[in-house]
């Protein structure tokens, strides 16, 4: 599913709210979610899941062009770990 499909399908279901004030909210949801994380915060979305940054450390990695090794510095990376009742839901379907 795509973020255009997304706002259709809300813009759908919820009378009352135009497409365009659809896309903003959606917009906002995502940016809050984006700007939490950018201050290293955790966003949980209950029965959906939580969104947080892991710290990975340093490490020697390997050019796989030339072969040669390479330091990589440690970074910060976005993490999901899915909720209690979508993985019951997803894993149901299978």
């Amino acid at each position: 599913m795509t973020k255009s499909v997304l706002i259709e399908r809300i813009s759908e279901k919820v009378e009352g709210l135009t497409r365009k004030q659809t896309e903003v909210i959606v917009e906002t949801i995502f940016s809050s979610i984006k700007d939490a994380l950018a201050k290293g915060d955790k966003v949980e979305i209950r029965g959906f899941g939580n969104f947080r940054l892991r710290s990975r450390k340093a490490r020697k990695a390997r050019n796989p062009k030339t072969g040669d090794a390479v330091e990589v510095a440690p970074k910060k990376v976005p993490y999901f770990k899915v909720g209690k009742e979508l993985r019951e839901m997803a894993t149901k379907n299978i």
